[in-house]
């Protein structure tokens, strides 16, 4: 395989990052591959036939790892959607970036990765579902200082914009490709809106009484039909997906092109999207590079949102700037046993554009975790859960009223509806992996749970966060 090289000491002039590309361009190289990003939206893993999930068939998606390679621990560094994705384009964490707040555009001065493949001659694009990093469904109030103080630079930071439905996706794709200068390189991100809420997907869904069941979930009609409507989003992505890849393959571009898939965050199910818990932020992330990713290869190790960017950059041969606290997972593609990080880091907070009425529209949250063990730190833990999404579906309004009524299983009325929740929840990893166990306060878990405070204070304080720290003075 061949190697790329990076330098992670080399720190590029501001005066080089301009909107619109950097001034030092580079010449391309001959044998740089094309890249394509697609990128899901809400999907947490394992719902992906790769993954070993029996209700779902996605052949196409399977595709990728078979003729590539399954990371079995990716997870992104928020459970929403614009957090994450800002993660995903800067690889630096939420907080550095400063994109805490869900309708804030990307600031000008942030960097993003497109802009700097710019510079080793790569024509970028970003097509499909929003890609949720200029600001969306804004009052007109905040409309008004958007354009006031051109708050939104997307437009020149990539040379091909567009958006829309998932339908419309692979047409924006060919009119890329056919846009692309001969000789260049280049760089797309390809969005679906799938799974996402609304599901409606009727004609790709499995018959809800016979999905395998978790345990953890309560087994009632209405939630078995509504992730059934989920599995039928997922399956309906699958034709979406095959459809770009047959495109490839039609075209000729397949072996010098670098596929890879993620979740933007997770599914807006049970303690999945806008929590901290494993469904809201571990994902699905699959690469295919003929020739350089060896077939049906596995990696297990941790991986975050943050090290999409470096990994691009390190392809595209482009020096990755300091500042980028993502690392390259490039290496894994020869190597099965490597691993860059013994943490990983994701933040909590707002959602939307809505008051602060409930956890829904406004929490905040940290979370620190290794492959073992997990810290969760509830900045707002007087606030109940309430749910992102899914507040008014038959399944919520059904647990409530059990809930109400007291013949709701007593183990989800304090996992859903408890007056609060703790300020720390700590979880064994590895004998707990739904995290329904919280073993914070244990004297058994005393050490493990202190040392990852440790870590989640330090990456608060390097960070500049401004909630207050896990580890009180003394």
């Amino acid at each position: 395989m061949k190697r790329f090289r990076s330098n992670k000491n080399l720190v590029l002039p501001s005066s080089a990052f301009l909107l619109g590309g950097c001034t030092a361009v580079q010449p391309p190289q001959a044998d740089l591959p094309n890249i394509i990003f697609v990128v899901s939206d809400d999907h947490s893993a394992p719902f992906l036939g790769a993954y070993g999930d029996p209700n779902v068939k996605t052949p196409n998606i399977d595709r990728l790892a078979h003729e590539g390679i399954l990371f079995r621990n990716a997870y992104t560094t928020a459970p929403q959607s614009v957090p994450s994705r800002a993660s995903l384009m800067t690889g630096r964490s939420v907080v550095d970036v400063r994109m805490t707040r869900f309708s804030a555009p990307l600031p000008a001065d942030i960097v993003s990765y497109p802009e700097l493949l710019r510079t080793a001659g790569y024509y970028t694009g970003i097509c499909g579902r929003t890609f949720h990093l200029d600001g969306s469904r804004v009052p007109p109030e905040t409309e008004t200082v958007f354009q006031e103080y051109g708050l939104r630079t997307f437009e020149k930071r990539v040379d091909y914009l567009r958006q829309g439905q998932s339908r419309e996706a692979l047409t924006q794709f060919i009119k890329f490709l056919e846009q692309t200068p001969k000789d260049k390189p280049f760089f797309i991100q390809v969005g679906y809106n799938e799974p996402h809420r609304i599901f409606d997907a009727t004609d790709f869904e499995p018959e809800p009484s016979a999905l395998e069941w978790p345990a953890d979930w309560p087994d009632i009609p209405e939630l078995r039909k509504d992730v059934a409507g989920y599995y039928g989003e997922i399956q309906r992505l699958d034709v979406y997906v095959g459809q770009l890849l047959d495109e490839l393959d039609k075209r000729g571009l397949t072996e010098n092109t670098l596929v890879v898939f993620i979740g933007d965050n997770g599914g807006a199910l049970l303690r999945g999207k806008g929590t901290l818990n494993e469904l809201g932020l571990h994902v699905p992330l699959l690469a295919r590079w003929p020739g350089k990713i060896e077939p049906g290869s596995v990696s297990n190790a941790l991986v975050s949102g943050e090290d999409i960017a470096p990994t691009f950059l390190e392809i595209a041969g482009v020096d990755i700037p300091a500042e980028i606290t993502g690392k390259s997972f490039v290496p894994a593609f020869a190597d099965s046993s490597f691993s860059a990080h013994t943490y990983l880091f994701a933040e909590r907070g707002a959602h939307g554009h809505g008051l602060p009425n409930h956890s829904a529209a406004f929490d905040l949250g940290r979370t620190v975790f290794s492959k073992e063990y997990k810290l969760i730190y509830n900045a707002l833990w007087q606030l109940p859960y309430w749910p992102v999404d899914f507040a008014n579906q038959p399944f919520w309004l059904k647990l409530q009223e059990q809930n109400k009524n007291g013949t709701l299983d007593v183990s989800y009325r304090q996992r859903f509806f408890a007056a609060h929740r703790p300020i720390f929840e700590f979880y064994d990893r590895i004998n707990d992996p739904r995290e329904l166990n919280n073993l914070a306060g244990n004297p058994a878990y005393a050490e493990q749970e202190h040392l990852l405070k440790v870590e989640l204070q330090r990456w608060m304080i390097l960070n500049r966060d401004f909630l207050p720290l896990p580890i009180p003075p003394q």
